[in-house]
């Protein structure tokens, strides 16, 4: 429900903090899928947190942090 509040005002960037953190594998592979095509076919940006290593192998930006501290910022291609 919260994807579909967010989605009804046409944004030009989603910040997402952990938007898959209750979801069943399945359900939380089809709403990175949705705002990946969000992505690349309306330009939204998004800015996502995450824990979870295998959400983040998604991104083409991937920043990290530790104790409040920039350690990494890795770009890669375009998503799948």
């Amino acid at each position: 429900m919260a994807i579909a509040r967010v989605l009804a005002n046409s944004p030009r960037v989603i910040l997402a903090d952990e938007p898959t953190g209750n979801l069943d594998s399945q359900t939380a592979n089809q709403i990175l899928t949705l705002l990946e095509d969000l992505n690349l076919r309306e330009k939204v940006a998004l800015v996502m947190v995450t824990h979870d290593e295998l959400i983040a192998r998604r991104a083409v930006r991937v920043i990290r942090l530790r104790d409040g501290q920039v350690v990494g910022d890795q770009r890669r291609g375009q998503p799948a």
